[in-house]
């Protein structure tokens, strides 16, 4: 049973987004993987940020039966709220214990450290909250620009979208990775944004480019990653002259194009890192960087770690994950 915890003042896409990943995992694989419950302290509807939309639990806390496989508690504007009702923090802090595992969306965060249960533990948040959420958590170990974030049962997430990511990865602990990329594709999602990945990650800041020209070629970019990237190759995708190139890219971005392809090939090595057990020789072939010792000194420049290090430290977190009961 997956518990969906709410409270006025809700994100829906917090609420729904997860939950919706769940729901296609049980139709992707013709059986009921998940029950979902949508819990509130009672049955009565709560308001989300929307304005008006309300969402109705389908349980309350005090009747939730069985035992919990995942309890997750929603983010939104009523948090602040939510941490202070001392009924539903006790809730919390005496039936976590029921669930297997537990965690976040987005600034649920701070309701579950209200509760104690992040107290010694890394964990995420929303990127503009964050450091809010370290001073007045300070037994907590903010990661503030982490998708999201496991430590042992507990799991948090950044915001609206991260929900998915975090859900797909659950979806893979429990099922195994065929089961979560069918989901990610029905959703039209990435199978896996990583946990250690940036909230500003390349895909997401490519776009931010407003001009189409330049966003043309940062796309042309991401999905050829072992072409020529030269400013001149790029400019040349995007019909212009390189000293023009050059100077939208950085008024559209902040970032020289050079930057930016380092950054995007980091972040797609990354992803290869975690994912697959490739040679540091294979993946800077495919990641466009000319040789394996080019990939090293990128790695170590940006992520100050070498690829080694980076491969043993999240292949290791993704080994350790558990295989859960249906």
């Amino acid at each position: 049973m997956v518990v969906m915890l709410v409270y006025p003042g809700v994100t829906a896409m917090d609420v729904f987004g997860p939950l919706e990943a769940f729901a296609t995992a049980n139709h992707a694989a013709g059986r009921s993987l998940y029950r979902l419950e949508i819990a509130g302290m009672t049955k009565a509807p709560v308001a989300t940020s929307l304005g008006g939309i309300e969402i109705t639990p389908t349980v309350a806390l005090d009747d939730i039966a069985g035992p919990i496989d995942t309890l997750l508690v929603s983010g939104g504007f009523g948090q602040a709220e939510a941490r202070s009702d001392q009924r539903l923090v006790a809730w919390l802090r005496t039936n976590r214990l029921r669930a297997r595992r537990g965690g976040s969306i987005c600034t649920g965060a701070f309701v579950l450290a209200a509760a104690g249960l992040l107290d010694g533990k890394r964990a995420t948040t929303h990127w503009a909250l964050a450091d809010e959420l370290g001073r007045r958590y300070p037994e907590v170990s903010v990661e503030a620009d982490a998708i999201y974030v496991r430590d042992g049962n507990v799991y948090t997430s950044a915001g609206v979208t991260t929900g998915i990511d975090l859900a797909l990865s659950l979806i893979e602990e429990d099922h195994g990775r065929i089961l979560s990329l069918r989901v990610a594709r029905a959703l039209v999602a990435y199978l896996k944004r990583p946990g250690g990945q940036s909230q500003f990650s390349n895909h997401l800041l490519a776009q931010f480019a407003a001009s189409p020209p330049v966003r043309q070629a940062q796309e042309w970019a991401l999905e050829h990653l072992s072409a020529n990237l030269s400013v001149s190759a790029l400019a040349k995708r995007a019909r212009m002259s390189e000293r023009s190139f050059r100077r939208a890219f950085v008024e559209e971005t902040g970032e020289a194009p050079r930057d930016f392809v380092e950054r995007i090939r980091i972040d797609a090595a990354r992803s290869l890192f975690e994912e697959a057990q490739l040679s540091v020789q294979v993946v800077a072939a495919r990641c466009g960087f000319e040789s394996a010792n080019n990939l090293r000194r990128a790695f170590i420049r940006r992520l100050g770690v070498t690829p080694h290090d980076y491969r043993r430290r999240f292949r290791l977190a993704d080994n350790e994950l558990p295989r859960a009961a249906e």
